[in-house]
């Protein structure tokens, strides 16, 4: 035993003394701090911000740093994920956009993890029974109280063991090969477009939905009923007006949550994490070119031009100077304007699907005769929409056809501050904007139209108590295509907007906030290679042979050992 630690001093000196005896190499110079502007701080702006930092971080020994500015027209952070409170209580939160992800969402889970944020699931206090109702009937039900094998037979005694199968797989197929995004070497990626051919993505973007299922024989009956109500609740489209990713990530909700008190966090979280100036209320009007060369590129800078939101005035712009530029919210509704030459790339323009979703508390519920039923307790809580035998595929306003809206939800119950009584809180999702009259056969009592006036104007007995409506402009509308923006749209000027038109999520969008810091962060370190010369390689070669050094006298202590 004496013997062998003996032994192990000497090879344990040696290791020390080859050591010592390695080239020492300065560290590289400090290089410039990159200044970098992103626009828009919703899931995309705030993630790019975010690994930015991470990602400089990682190779802050090659002098690498960023200084980032954070713009934000609105005065919050999150973008489409938007938390209201109930009776404009904050201890009562509910999602008015954006409201579950799942697991497999990378991003927005580790996301969740690393910043302790606390996981809910999503209104595990609704009713529990769902339906599908087709503007005349109920054309499926179920309960979430039901065992699975109590639901699986009413899917299979409908519809056949068949098509709920093949759903799956496709669903499973689809999303596992879009997932490889996430992956070396198709992470980052520099042409959308590219990847989705190489991963076969076009293959069921290219295509409808109802094209996409009827390739893979999934019986009509199941589309029609099951997988365009999910469809529509989740993109405000029947399966002729949507490509098949889309249709295929509708079906992927199983395992969903939330951020206890609002999504919003997420993001919130990622641009305080990023070290980030942010500047709320601040629109950027203009990007010219500067004519300052980037320490880098040799390309010119970027000048921003930015006031506050308050004010109309272009007296109160003022000029910032950036070397690289992240559009990180959807061009065509940013109101910025480009010097001729900047943008080297044509945005697109696509339409976007334009939302109205509304939430309001009541103390009644549905009317059974609004739904042709009689009983009360035969009206689900849950209530998604397809359309009726008599619609046309894209039939009624905006293919809501008969039904005439696309979901309404009875989310949970809460206590009226007010009153003190028990009352029920409800979403609607539909593509104009809700009635009295709506409301007056929903719930079978008639709804003022001052139901929509400020509290003290109410009428005091208004079945309505409180009532926010909202207008987005949520998502593109998905038509099929091959072919997609990519986000390099300029030297140092990145767009993270065309993924909305491949899959439109908090997740993807976040993805493409990632893509895009790591496209930036790799573009700075190659011109850095490029600008330091054979010195820059030697160095990192010698750091190369520093690691296999200490590699092989491991592996010779151990032998020894």
């Amino acid at each position: 035993m004496k013997g062998a630690l003996s032994r192990a001093s000497t090879v344990l000196a040696t290791a020390l003394s080859l050591a010592n005896a390695l080239p020492s190499q300065e560290p590289p110079p400090k290089q410039p701090t990159q200044q970098i502007a992103i626009i828009g701080a919703g899931a995309a702006g705030s993630s790019a911000a975010y690994y930015l930092q991470e990602y400089a971080k990682q190779h802050e020994l090659l002098g690498i740093s960023v200084n980032i500015t954070l713009f934000e027209k609105t005065h919050r952070i999150g973008g489409r994920t938007l938390t209201i409170n109930a009776y404009d209580d904050p201890s009562q939160p509910i999602e008015l956009g954006a409201s579950i992800f799942i697991e497999k969402n990378h991003i927005l889970y580790g996301a969740l993890q690393k910043f302790n944020l606390s996981k809910r699931i999503p209104d595990e206090d609704s009713d529990p029974k769902l339906g599908i109702w087709d503007g005349d009937e109920f054309v499926f039900t179920v309960s979430e109280r039901d065992s699975f094998w109590w639901t699986a037979l009413k899917v299979i005694y409908k519809y056949g063991i068949m098509a709920p199968r093949r759903t799956q797989q496709l669903m499973e197929s689809t999303i596992n090969n879009f997932l490889k995004l996430y992956e070396q070497p198709n992470f980052p990626f520099r042409s959308l477009t590219q990847r989705a051919y190489e991963l076969g993505l076009v293959d069921v973007t290219g295509v409808t939905g109802e094209q996409l299922l009827k390739a893979n024989n999934i019986d009509d009956l199941y589309a029609h009923d099951i997988i365009q109500a999910s469809t529509r609740v989740n993109y405000a489209s029947n399966l002729v007006r949507i490509h098949g990713l889309d249709t295929m990530v509708s079906m992927a909700p199983e395992g969903a949550m939330a951020v206890q008190g609002g999504n919003w966090q997420i993001f919130h979280k990622m641009a305080e994490a990023s070290g980030a100036t942010i500047l709320l209320n601040t629109s950027v009007t203009s990007i010219g070119f500067s004519s300052e060369p980037n320490y880098y590129s040799g390309d010119r800078k970027y000048v921003l031009r930015a006031r506050t939101t308050a004010s109309a005035s272009t007296d109160d712009e003022y000029p910032v100077t950036f070397d690289n530029v992240i559009i990180a919210n959807p061009y065509q509704f940013s109101k910025i304007s480009a010097e001729e030459g900047v943008i080297q790339q044509h945005i697109d323009e696509i339409p976007y699907v334009q939302l109205h979703v509304t939430i309001f508390a009541s103390p009644y519920q549905y009317s059974p005769a609004f739904f042709g039923l009689t009983d009360s307790k035969d009206v689900p809580g849950g209530v998604l929409t397809t359309l009726a035998k008599s619609d046309g595929p894209t039939s009624g306003v905006n293919g809501a056809g008969k039904a005439g809206f696309f979901s309404v939800t009875t989310l949970r119950t809460a206590i009226n501050p007010t009153t003190q009584k028990r009352e029920f809180i409800y979403k609607i999702f539909s593509p104009e904007k809700v009635t009295p009259d709506f409301l007056t056969r929903l719930f079978g009592v008639e709804v003022p139209d001052s139901f929509t006036a400020k509290p003290d104007e109410k009428e005091s007995r208004s079945p309505i108590t409180w009532y926010h409506p909202h207008v987005f402009y949520s998502y593109p509308q998905a038509l099929p295509r091959v072919t997609f923006q990519d986000p390099i749209i300029g030297p140092g000027l990145f767009y993270t907007s065309g993924i909305d038109s491949f899959i439109s999520t908090m997740e993807t969008n976040a993805l493409m906030g990632k893509n895009v810091a790591a496209l930036l962060i790799d573009d700075i370190l190659k011109a850095s290679k490029e600008s330091c010369g054979a010195g820059k390689e030697f160095h990192e070669d010698t750091l190369l042979d520093h690691l296999e050094s200490d590699q092989q006298i491991s592996q010779k202590v151990m032998e020894d050992l």
